[in-house]
């Protein structure tokens, strides 16, 4: 039986980012004479890449110039200050490691810049394929990256399943025909979710292999 691929979105599944992605939109705020945005705010902004972080946390009558600007100037700042404060849920290191064991082939795809990516990648997930937003390759939900992730495994994208925190993460599971299962530890909460399409659930990192092997029997089921 050809073995199932494991996909997983960064910020809110495998990594809790959303002190460092406050700080640093709030560092850019401040230099901008923007009002600061709270924890609760940047959570809700995350989710569709850095561009929309910073357009929806600078004032609804800042500039198309001002908000390219602090885009840009948000990419450095973040990408000098993305592991000050980031680390791992618990329980995902072990979550990962017993899904090697068992020979799933894994990978990382996420709308974070790949200048931020591929650098956490290395430090908490060495050898996890890693790709994150950068030009030319479209953000998701657009399934591009995800499609692009499933062929560096040599995984067909049907024998995919998509982990992630929140709706583009189920609907680009869905635009790339694979399977999603939603984490209940993110950035987003379950009623949410499924309101979004969420079909598929895991309330902590420890559940990840057992659902993980539930979904690739109803995969090969079909």
């Amino acid at each position: 039986m050809e073995k199932v691929g494991i996909l997983f979105d960064l910020d809110g599944t495998l990594l809790d980012t959303l002190e460092d992605l406050c700080d640093a939109t709030n560092y850019i705020m401040t230099e901008f004479g923007f009002p600061q945005r709270s924890l609760e705010e940047v959570r809700r902004f995350v989710g569709n890449g850095a561009k929309r972080l910073i357009v929806q946390a600078i004032p609804e009558d800042a500039s198309g110039e001002q908000a390219e600007e602090a885009f840009q100037a948000f990419q450095v700042y973040y990408r000098d200050h993305c592991q000050i404060k980031t680390k791992p849920y618990d329980g995902i290191p072990q979550a990962l490691e017993a899904l090697k064991e068992a020979g799933y082939p894994l990978a990382i795809v996420s709308n974070k810049p790949d200048t931020a990516v591929k650098p956490l990648g290395a430090r908490y997930f060495p050898g996890l394929y890693a790709q994150g937003e950068s030009v030319g390759i479209p953000r998701k939900p657009a399934p591009e990256m995800v499609l692009r992730a499933a062929e560096a495994l040599g995984v067909r994208p049907e024998h995919c399943i998509y982990v992630g925190d929140s709706e583009v993460d189920i609907q680009t599971a869905k635009n790339a025909g694979m399977v999603c299962l939603s984490v209940l530890w993110g950035f987003r909460d379950e009623a949410a979710l499924r309101e979004n399409g969420g079909a598929y659930f895991c309330a902590k990192p420890s559940e990840i292999p057992v659902k993980v092997k539930e979904l690739e029997e109803i995969i090969h089921g079909k």
